[in-house]
Formats: C-alpha cells, sequence, structure tokens
C-alpha cells in the first residue's frame, strides 16, 4: 500500500549502488527489496519475528540464487543489534540513509519507542546522513482515517494501550526534533489502499495491528462486524474496496 511512498522518497534520496540504508521497523521488507533493486546495500530490524520470516523469504532466499541480495542483512531486534561489520563503529562505512515508514503519529505511546530506535540508529549513521519519517497526512485527506476511528472507538475500554489516533500536524517534527536531527524537506505522497473484496480489505486492514486493542477490549466478531460496516462506504459496484489516502514524510539530517 506504501509502494507510491517508498518511491518518492528513494527518487528524491537518489537512493542507489552507493546507498547503505537502514530500514526501522522493516516489517515484511518490500521497501528493503525496493532498496536493494536500485543497487542499495539494506540492512533492515524488527522485532516481530513473523514478519522478518517474510523479509528474509524475499531478500535472502535459499541458496542466495540470482534472486537474492546478497548485499541484505535481516535483523530480529533493535538497530544496535546490527552494530559490528555494517557500521563505521565496526569494519564498514556508516549507513547513509535510515528509514522508518511504518506511520508514526498515530498510536498513543509510540514515539517513545521509535525514539529509541532513533537513538541507536544516529550512533551508527554518518554525519549528514539522510533519517526518514512517515506518518498518516490529514484526517479529511485520508479516507482510511474513518475506518480506523472505530479502532479507537472499541478500544475505548483500555485508554492508552496503542489506539489509533487521528495524525497531528508536526508529529515527524516533533520526534525529529526530541532525536536531535535537523528537518531537511519534506512532501507528501498518494498511497490509496486497494483491495480485491470486502473479505480481503478486513483482513489487511486487521494485520496492521492497529484493531489489536479494540479486540482485546470486545472480541474478534464485534470487530470484524464493525469494521465492515465502515468500509461499506468505500466498496464499489464490482465489489472492490477503494479507499484514497495521502501519507507524509519528513527528511532530517543527522549532525
Amino acid at each position: 500500500m506504501l509502494v507510491p511512498l517508498y518511491e518518492a522518497v528513494y527518487g528524491r534520496l537518489d537512493v542507489g549502488s552507493g546507498t547503505r540504508l537502514l530500514g526501522l521497523g522493516c516489517g515484511s521488507g518490500l521497501a528493503l527489496l525496493m532498496a536493494a533493486s536500485r543497487g542499495a546495500s539494506v540492512t533492515g530490524v524488527d522485532t516481530s519475528s513473523d514478519r522478518l520470516v517474510l523479509a528474509r523469504e524475499r531478500l535472502l532466499p535459499a541458496g542466495r540464487d540470482a534472486r537474492g541480495h546478497t548485499d541484505a542483512r535481516i535483523v530480529d531486534g533493535s538497530p544496535g543489534d546490527t552494530a559490528g561489520t555494517d557500521t563505521a563503529g565496526g569494519d564498514g562505512p556508516a549507513y547513509t540513509v535510515v528509514t522508518a515508514f511504518e506511520p508514526i503519529g498515530c498510536l498513543a505511546g509510540e514515539a517513545d519507542g521509535l525514539g529509541e530506535q532513533l537513538a541507536e540508529a544516529v550512533l551508527l549513521a554518518g554525519h549528514g546522513a539522510a533519517v526518514v519519517l512517515a506518518g498518516w497526512g490529514p484526517p479529511e485527506r485520508c479516507a482510511t482515517a474513518s475506518v480506523l476511528r472505530v479502532a479507537t472507538r472499541l478500544a475505548e475500554p483500555l485508554r492508552g494501550t496503542g489506539a489509533w489516533r487521528p495524525a497531528h500536524r508536526d508529529d515527524l517534527e516533533d520526534v525529529a526534533r526530541r532525536a536531535g536531527l535537523r528537518p531537511d524537506g519534506s512532501g507528501r505522497v498518494a498511497c490509496p489502499f486497494g483491495y480485491a473484496d470486502m473479505d480481503s480489505a478486513v483482513r489487511g486492514l486487521l494485520s496492521t495491528g492497529l484493531f489489536d486493542p479494540a479486540i482485546t477490549a470486545t472480541d474478534q466478531v464485534q470487530v470484524d462486524k464493525e469494521l465492515a460496516e465502515a468500509l461499506h462506504p468505500y466498496e464499489r459496484q464490482d465489489g472492490t474496496v477503494w479507499m484514497p489516502n495521502v501519507f507524509r514524510y519528513l527528511i532530517a539530517r543527522t549532525s
């Protein structure tokens, strides 16, 4: 869903063979794969073992055949766990680009966790390295926002446990400032969410984890039912579900 965002950022930063990229919260590795396809050396970190299995399948297939990217690493843990052979503190050069593509500023308390990751990542990056932060655009330009409000309402009994909230205008700048980074440009990118049918849309949104607190506070059946109802206005005559969204990114620089 965020492919246009990845393409816009990589194009703006001219990601290529001279790029050493560290992806925070790399998930299933699609953004890493796109950077590697441009010739970049990539390292991805995440704490979700299940999603990292997919990342490894994408970037490190068995036997590292012609489809594999040998200049790629996938690490289960934190940025500090990548230190050693890939950074200025070890035997190789520092990272030139650090990305945090998982949209921030929408979950209660998540900025603190990202701040810790950024603090580790900055130590592994070179002077003037680009650090990319991403977040949801204005709610009025994100159709998905109306659907995600269901997650917030259903999770109300567990307030403060990570329920979704609308993005604030300066979310990205606030995170960058706390990490000691210098803003160096921003942009907005259209990233529509499209699904083949209603069932696919429900599964896709549930897979984001944004509805986990709602499921804990109520139950799976109730969440599925209300999520499908919220998606109904975006169901087209052919049964597909289409939600136009705008995402925002900020490019900041290390000192």
